[in-house]
């Protein structure tokens, strides 16, 4: 793997640069007390059985019922459009259906070459693996129908629900025919088509499987959108290197025109006044930044014969940091709530680096959450993970009614959800008990993703995610348990 120096950037943690804990404010609620009990008591975890076929695959809370489905631990599953459902259930959306039904709009995180899944027709890249299915269910976890939304992409990680009516796919890899091959080692010549974009795909249709290069070819995780300010907010997830806050502003307004349109602006984030500042490393928590946007001039660069897969990860990147933009450690799921962007750092926090990368990756925490305010332009540190213990590589995110932060984590050891409250508070809501259908050997490792809740609040749609994948629907009274 490539090794970046970074003897430009800003030595130490970024809270050298004059940032204060908060006192009052629009966080002032978010000053973590990961030791204090926590306003929301659920309880202790135990088993549930799943009300599928009675195994027990989760612990929650009493009175918590789920049931599973899509589970691809077994024979083939043929959905509607007579594809076959795929493994590695990813990011996810949930948008009301009729009859008080949800549609899902699940990923399918699949690397590598091969065969697109679904029809070829409508693939983006007929040797790319990746891509989306849509799933019609109830609340309580009865699948209706099911097809395959988007096929021909790769390494489909997270996204984000738009709130005219889509689900934005975001393709976690800069593989193409243009670059050598990634960290599997296998060759991309049998890939027609550049990845690393973000696509589109309407609630309840398929996709036009149209990437918008607009908004960069870089590691993609999540997107979020405000719609006050008519701009779409990205995630980089680079594991090796420094990941990048992005803000991608559309040639016009989606919530008019009901898509997101290519053409338009990407900038990267910078905090004012520091150059290249290091976020990555330990935060106290309440910190807070004014940021600003720097430009980046060639969002989909052209990849000359002989570049690395690691020189196309950071061609986008490198043009913010050359402009001064902040490097964070692994920026994966976002969600928009109530004018507040809040963004996962997976392994941001323990101690800042000054030399060279790690070959762990970029970051020695074990997770941050971080949370902009476009009102303002201000960046805050929320939450900070103290160790393993109390939050552990934390992932997708979602929010409920009330403002919670419900977070997957994305660990080797046990994987949580757990709900982040207003107050900075944290608190269990499921523990993965995953066993293999035909061996019972533990799945205890596999990460939560794709938390979602349905429009009406009453159900967590979430996702196991692995080889073979499962989704789950969780159901309680939410509101009245203060979630």
């Amino acid at each position: 793997m490539t090794v970046i120096h970074r003897r430009t950037f800003l030595k130490g943690a970024a809270a050298a640069s004059g940032a204060a804990a908060l006192s009052g404010g629009p966080f002032a609620g978010f000053i973590a007390q990961v030791a204090a009990a926590s306003d929301v008591n659920l309880g202790p975890l135990g088993p549930v059985a799943d009300q599928r076929d009675g195994k027990v695959r989760l612990h929650l809370p009493s009175g918590f019922n789920y049931r599973s489905f899509h589970d691809t631990d077994g024979p083939p599953i043929v959905l509607d459009d007579g594809s076959v459902l795929q493994g590695r259930h990813d990011g996810m959306g949930a948008f009301v259906a009729p009859r008080g039904d949800a549609y899902l709009v699940r990923n399918h995180e699949i690397n590598g070459p091969g065969t697109a899944f679904g029809d070829p027709d409508n693939a983006y890249d007929t040797a790319a693996r990746g891509g989306c299915t849509t799933t019609v269910v109830s609340g309580t976890g009865e699948v209706r129908s099911a097809w395959t939304s988007l096929n021909g992409t790769m390494m489909n990680c997270a996204g984000g629900r738009m709130p005219w009516g889509a689900w934005i796919s975001c393709e976690e890899t800069v593989n193409g025919p243009d670059v050598g091959p990634d960290f599997t080692g296998v060759p991309n010549t049998l890939l027609t088509k550049p990845h690393g974009y973000i696509f589109e795909v309407p609630v309840g249709g398929v996709s036009a499987a149209e990437p918008v290069t607009a908004a960069g070819r870089f590691p993609h995780e999540s997107v979020s959108f405000d719609p006050d300010g008519g701009i779409l907010y990205l995630t980089e997830d680079n594991f090796a290197f420094p990941s990048g806050f992005y803000r991608y502003i559309p040639p016009s307004d989606p919530m008019v025109t009901g898509s997101l349109a290519n053409g338009g602006q990407l900038q990267m984030l910078k905090v004012a006044g520091v150059t290249n500042a290091h976020l990555e490393g330990n935060q106290t928590v309440g910190a807070s930044y004014p940021i600003e946007w720097v430009n980046i001039a060639n969002p989909d660069p052209v990849h000359p014969v002989g570049t690395t897969n690691d020189q196309a990860l950071t061609a986008v990147g490198n043009q913010g940091r050359a402009l001064g933009a902040a490097g964070f450690s692994r920026l994966e799921g976002q969600a928009f709530d109530r004018g507040v962007v809040y963004f996962t750092s997976t392994q941001g926090g323990g101690a800042a680096e000054t030399g060279p990368e790690l070959s762990t990756g970029y970051g020695n925490g074990t997770g941050q959450v971080w949370a902009y305010r476009p009102a303002d332009q201000t960046l805050t540190c929320v939450f900070q993970s103290p160790s393993t213990a109390v939050l552990d590589f934390p992932d997708n995110v979602t929010t409920s009614n009330r403002g919670t932060v419900i977070l997957c984590e994305d660990s080797t050891g046990d994987n949580f959800v757990r709900g982040l409250t207003r107050k900075g508070q944290l608190f269990d809501i499921a523990l993965n008990r995953l066993t293999n259908n035909s061996t019972g050997a533990t799945r205890f490792g596999e990460e939560f993703a794709g938390s979602t809740f349905s429009s009406n609040g009453k159900t967590l749609f979430v996702n196991i995610q692995a080889n073979a994948g499962i989704s789950f629907a969780i159901w309680a009274d939410w509101q009245k348990l203060g979630v």
